[in-house]
């Protein structure tokens, strides 16, 4: 009887696994069973940490927004400011008030003078 050749699909299979993980080290690029483990544990480190991302750059905007703004005053604090922003409908969110605080931190005086001075 003669020998019969395999065909293709499990092997391009293997190899596309291969190319995701070709940047691993040791067995977890040689080793079909061991890439695709590490495949998994990757896709879904990656899914967790986008949302993790979001949330530690939200806790750096607020941070950032609360340094600035408790040097104005010592009874003003983020919240108070959050507060205020919503109360004159005023449509900023934190990352652009973390970059106004940044860049130019007269302007967030500025705003939040102006949302302080209709509301009293």
């Amino acid at each position: 009887m003669t020998r019969i050749r395999r065909g293709y699909i499990a092997r391009r299979r293997r190899n596309k696994i291969r190319l995701f993980a070709s940047s691993f080290r040791g067995a977890h690029s040689r080793l079909t069973r061991t890439i695709t483990q590490q495949k998994i544990r990757a896709l879904i480190s990656a899914h967790r940490d986008r949302d993790k991302k979001k949330r530690d750059f939200r806790r750096l905007w607020i941070t950032r927004i609360n340094a600035v703004i408790r040097n104005k005053g010592v009874s003003y604090s983020y919240s108070r400011l959050i507060n205020d922003l919503y109360k004159s409908q005023l449509l900023l969110n934190r990352k652009i008030l973390a970059q106004i605080a940044i860049l130019n931190s007269n302007c967030l005086y500025m705003i939040s003078n102006e949302i302080l001075t209709p509301l009293e």
